[in-house]
């Protein structure tokens, strides 16, 4: 049998000569609305669960099924130079200034500009994805003489969202029993306090791992754990214990348990030449409590997954 459309067409043709211009016009308008009636609704668009917000210095990674709703992010804390495991940490930083060039209107992509104070910039272009924030960097040195920025640290605060914040607990490291690094297996998750943990440092408490590749005098001057990462991932539970929330960079500097209910992956530039152009990527995870799909989603992601 016809679609219904078609017939009415084939009706309406028929009885344009015998009732005139009007009545047809009228007729096909008819036809119209049932034609449109008659075509399969289009799927809704779904919006990301996901939209960012970046001001004072903070990036803020909103979600409405985690807790408390949002992650803030030190965005950024600090850009630093080499051999700075054991100096006064304001002599190892090199000042810099963020400025937010542009975001869109869905709020789910943010352009960041860091200038540092030898002219080095660092572009920053900050995506929301289903399952959490896409970072990709590129630093470039427009001057003459080499610089000396080799790393730097987004600080992510955790503490709400793994249900041990202020107003829970005056206990500021509540949160390291639900924060976990992969130490000795790439399967399992160490959770905090490691075995080992170190102890003693230029400032303590904290703890930092520091990837193989990486100068044991270039990082945080926070005690300084002796195993290095097996995976450059590092993250937490929420207390709810419903989702994970972790964070990668390649290349990283070092794995990092701060002192503000925080924890860090840090990234690498490793000094830039004149001239020079380097390019860094990022990730937030925020996905459902499901340690073996987290690990799969992240070798993915960074194939080169051993410690770097």
């Amino acid at each position: 049998m016809l679609p219904l459309a078609q017939r009415l067409f084939m009706t309406t043709s028929s009885r344009v000569l015998r009732f005139g211009p009007h009545t047809a016009l009228a007729l096909l308008l008819i036809v119209c609305i049932f034609a449109a009636i008659g075509k399969p609704a289009q799927p809704e668009e779904h919006p990301l669960p996901i939209t960012l917000a970046w001001e004072n210095d903070i990036l803020t990674i909103h979600h409405s099924g985690i807790p408390g709703g949002k992650i803030d992010t030190w965005y950024l804390e600090a850009y630093c130079r080499a051999g700075s495991t054991d100096r006064k940490w304001e002599d190892s930083l090199i000042s810099h200034e963020t400025e937010l060039l542009s975001i869109n209107e869905e709020r789910t992509v943010l352009k960041l500009r860091c200038t540092l104070s030898d002219g080095v910039t660092i572009d920053h272009v900050i995506r929301a994805v289903p399952d959490g924030v896409t970072l990709d960097l590129v630093a470039r040195n427009p001057g003459n003489t080499p610089s000396l920025v080799h790393w730097a640290q987004p600080c992510t605060r955790v503490g709400t969202f793994t249900g041990t914040g202020s107003s829970v607990t005056n206990d500021k490291y509540a949160y390291l029993k639900r924060s976990f690094i992969f130490q000795d297996n790439d399967e399992e998750p160490d959770f905090m306090p490691t075995n080992p943990w170190a102890m003693e440092a230029r400032y303590v408490p904290g703890q930092v791992w520091c990837p193989a590749d990486v100068p044991r005098t270039d990082v945080n001057p926070r005690p300084l754990n002796p195993k290095a990462p097996s995976l450059g991932l590092i993250g937490c539970v929420s207390g709810d214990e419903k989702w994970i929330l972790a964070m990668a960079w390649e290349p990283y500097q070092e794995l990092f348990q701060g002192v503000i209910r925080c924890l860090h992956s840090d990234f690498r530039i490793g000094g830039l030449a004149p001239g020079g152009e380097k390019r860094i990527r990022g990730r937030f995870y925020l996905v459902p409590n499901d340690f073996s799909s987290l690990l799969a989603q992240y070798q993915g992601e960074f194939p080169d997954k051993k410690s770097r």
